[in-house]
């Protein structure tokens, strides 16, 4: 087992996240910024920004072997218990995604190759945790006798500290792939995908599922900058999740409002699937009647109640039997844009399961795939024309004192030197009307580049 070393320098000042990354990280071979300052998420707003020291990264793909057993080996080798400063929050980890395409080693199978890793973890040993309702920073350098002897951590905590004392002010423009028309960009156009569905209901109707996610991919041409691209997208479209990742040339620019699973340090998990969204309105009458309308859809409900089914059952499979409960269940909970049809479900992980075990448990995301998710995940392979990649996996952190906090891939876009690729997708039950669908798709779509455009946009 390692032995791990903090070196902690704390401010008594939230800093700007924009400002660590350019003046701090924009110039790292790697870099991550998990950004949690543009949004009322309860209970705790924290960001962190931060790279490897090392530039030490775990890329996989499905052939390459297991890397859920892989990264649980490696944050077995590194356990460690954080200083009381950074109990509860970032203390050191891995931070990166599982692509959709680990679904063949939880119970799926190989259909399609993404052109991305299947799984790309960054290990963050230089990070900055800003806690925005303590108004507090913590500057943190983690090394350990695992690490190949790199340099001590002070001169990075020193440009860190150069960092703090600068503001930036810039403004940001929206890029030219938000004034695209997205439908003429569609891997699969309006006639293909509206005959997905057609083929999606003859399966409901056939009793082979209940519900199918199915989902299309628009491609765009690359961004100048994918950094920049993500200021707009942050700007246009804060989320409880927003994030962005960059490794060399890929970079992942996320607006997520959707929790996947997070793991406590004393073993109790959560999911809290989203199905239902509408927009906000000005007049609080017509506000209410939105959130109230919401709440009482019959469709929404119904599918909102069959991914509870489904991850109850996967969390089931690693917890202490009888403590999987569902304390919050469809309820409405109103944020700054949006009414979000939202419930929680909690189990307390048995003995000896690790938030790896339990990621593993529950990928990929139900509200991704639909139910039954084992025979619905073969349905989405033969009617989806290309991998969805990292697009309805999951993001987020692993910690070295077993927790994690994962968000589901959505509203997010992939950006290449050769394009940038956005999926977008919509639950599918019996009573669904195809071209409303369709329309809900493209919207969702829309929301990934930071378009204002109201209406449905939680997957």
């Amino acid at each position: 087992m390692s032995v791990l070393r903090w070196s902690v320098r704390t401010l008594d000042r939230a800093l700007d996240g924009e400002t660590v990354y350019r003046e701090l990280l924009a110039a790292e071979p790697v870099a991550f910024w998990l950004d949690g300052s543009l949004t009322d998420r309860l209970p705790r707003r924290v960001s962190v920004l931060g790279t490897s020291a090392g530039a030490e990264v775990i890329t996989r793909d499905v052939a390459d072997g297991d890397v859920f057993a892989e990264l649980n080996q490696l944050l077995a080798e590194r356990a460690a218990e954080p200083p009381p400063e950074l109990a509860g929050l970032f203390c050191g980890g891995y931070v990166g995604y599982f692509g959709y395409e680990l679904k063949a080693l939880t119970g799926g199978v190989t259909a399609h190759e993404a052109p991305t890793p299947d799984a790309l973890w960054i290990w963050a040993n230089r990070f900055v945790v800003i806690d925005h309702d303590r108004d507090r920073t913590h500057l943190v350098a983690l090394d350990g006798d695992l690490d190949g002897g790199l340099d001590s951590g002070d001169a990075w905590l020193d440009r860190a500290e150069e960092a703090a004392a600068d503001w930036w002010m810039g403004g940001v423009d929206a890029p030219a792939i938000a004034r695209l028309d997205l439908e003429s960009h569609l891997e699969q156009d309006r006639t293909t995908y509206l005959a997905g569905v057609a083929r999606v209901l003859e399966e409901l109707e056939a009793g082979e599922t209940y519900e199918v996610n199915l989902t299309n991919r628009v491609r765009l041409p690359a961004v100048p900058d994918p950094f920049e691209f993500f200021c707009w997208q942050r700007s246009a479209n804060p989320a409880p999740y927003a994030a962005f990742l960059r490794y060399g040339d890929l970079a992942v620019a996320s607006s997520s409002p959707e929790r996947f699973l997070t793991v406590e340090a004393d073993g109790w998990a959560e999911c809290r699937p989203i199905k239902g969204t509408a927009p906000r309105d000005l007049d609080a009458a017509q506000d209410q009647l939105a959130a109230k309308a919401l709440a009482e859809d019959d469709k929404t409900r119904a599918e909102n109640l069959m991914i509870v089914d489904l991850i109850r059952n996967d969390l089931g499979r690693v917890s202490v039997p009888g403590t999987v409960t569902v304390p919050q269940l469809m309820q409405v909970e109103s944020y700054r844009t949006v009414h979000q049809l939202v419930t929680t479900v909690r189990g307390r992980l048995r003995d000896g399961v690790t938030a790896v075990d339990a990621v593993r448990a529950c990928f990929p995301p139900g509200s991704m795939t639909g139910a039954p998710k084992i025979r619905t995940m073969r349905i989405i392979d033969e009617l989806e024309s290309s991998a969805r990649g990292v697009y309805s996996g999951a993001l987020g952190y692993l910690t070295v004192d077993g927790r994690a906090d994962l968000s589901v891939v959505i509203r997010t876009a992939v950006l290449t030197p050769d394009q940038t690729v956005i999926g977008a997708g919509g639950a599918i039950v019996l009573d669904s009307d195809p071209v409303a669908e369709y329309d809900e798709m493209v919207l969702k779509a829309t929301a990934a580049v930071g378009a204002r455009a109201g209406g449905v946009v939680d997957d």
